[in-house]
């Protein structure tokens, strides 16, 4: 495939903010696919088409990852090896937001609708959700429970399919999107001619502000959840290559089982942040 050749995994960790550009190419090439084949479902197919292009490079992240935890025996650096792949799977998430939210914002009113009305939906189910829940502790204990049953799918698509966990993750950029692209169209017009700023200035600052919105949080959830996917899919790796009780097998299971107590632990600050810093800012 062309598009999976455009990068090697093994480089990319050393410039990982190359695959911000990567990840937008390929939510960008599947929003048109999406429109120009399957327009009836392109809110489900883009999302798809993303998850293919990137499956390639992902696995490979998790194979290199696999073989780190037979040659590092220091934990320490073994986990700040890993870090420079959870950068690598960062920067692509990044990328995919970048491209949904930028797509939502310019493409006409009647095609975005149609483009994300799944994702939209999706948004509104979670505002009703949580409509009458006061701040406080059991607020952040049930945000926190269902970014953990998030968690928990991840592990189990990267365990079972390798990079499954891609595909939830693409599924949460486009959402993201999806939020941050309303919060602009909603607001760039009140805010041009309150300020009394020409129009693309006022994109970028509306951008500005709805990515800070739903990043703030969202970054340490997604971290976490790349972490997460990231130990699912070393040990998937680990158990087609090695046999279950032999030392290595061992070892990268302690790793993996390190990854997500971090995971969890990142979860649980981010639900603090996203009930009490999120709402102070905005």
């Amino acid at each position: 495939m062309v598009i999976e050749s455009l990068v090697n995994p093994a480089k990319a960790e050393g410039r990982p903010w190359e695959m911000f550009f990567l990840g937008f190419l390929y939510a960008s090439v599947a929003v048109f696919l999406s429109l120009w084949v399957f327009k009836d479902y392109s809110s489900l197919v883009m999302v798809f088409l993303t998850v293919f292009a990137s499956i390639p490079v992902v696995y490979n992240l998790m194979i290199i990852e696999e073989k780190k935890d037979i040659s590092f025996f220091n934990e320490k650096i073994l986990l700040k090896e890993h870090g420079k792949a959870l950068a690598v799977l960062m920067f692509l998430f990044l990328g995919y937001v970048a491209a949904f939210s930028v797509w939502f914002v310019f493409l006409p009113e009647s095609t975005v609708n149609g483009m994300f009305n799944v994702q939209l939906e999706t948004i509104k189910s979670i505002n009703a959700g949580v409509v009458g829940l006061s701040v406080g502790s059991d607020f952040v204990m049930q945000i926190f429970s269902n970014n953990i049953r998030v968690m928990i799918f991840c592990i189990l698509f990267a365990f079972l399919f390798g990079a499954g966990a891609i595909f939830i993750l693409t599924w949460n950029a486009s959402v993201i999107s999806a939020a941050i692209g309303s919060f602009i169209r909603n607001n760039l017009s009140t805010y041009t001619e309150a300020a009394g700023i020409g129009k693309i200035t006022g994109y970028f600052h509306i951008g500005t502000l709805g990515l800070m919105r739903y990043m703030t949080h969202g970054i340490p959830e997604i971290l976490a959840y790349f972490t997460a996917g990231l130990a699912g899919g070393i040990i998937s790796i680990a158990v087609i290559r090695h046999d279950f009780g032999t030392n290595k097998f061992n070892k990268v299971l302690f790793d993996s089982l390190d990854l997500i107590v971090i995971s969890i632990l990142i979860l649980f600050v981010a639900a603090i942040i996203e009930v009490f810093i999120t709402p102070l800012i905005f």
